[in-house]
């Protein structure tokens, strides 16, 4: 499993969408990729589901949100 933290990407006003589509795409057929957000990062969830990827969410607690994106 892959795991990315975008939170200093979004802090430093930052876009981190490119970011997480080249983690993406080192990805393995079979790897997961955990993205650590600030907030629930609904509209990662349609560019993922075109890709073939669904998600699971799960509330950190202050502020932070775990999203588990696998195929």
């Amino acid at each position: 499993m892959a795991t990315l933290d975008v939170r200093p990407d979004l802090a430093a006003g930052q876009d981190p969408f490119q970011r997480i589509m080249a983690a993406v795409n080192e990805l393995g057929a079979d790897e997961e990729l955990e993205v650590i957000a600030p907030f629930e990062p609904e509209p990662l969830y349609a560019a993922m589901a075109e890709l073939g990827f669904g998600h699971v969410t799960e509330a950190l607690g202050e502020g932070v949100f775990k999203v588990t994106f696998g195929r």
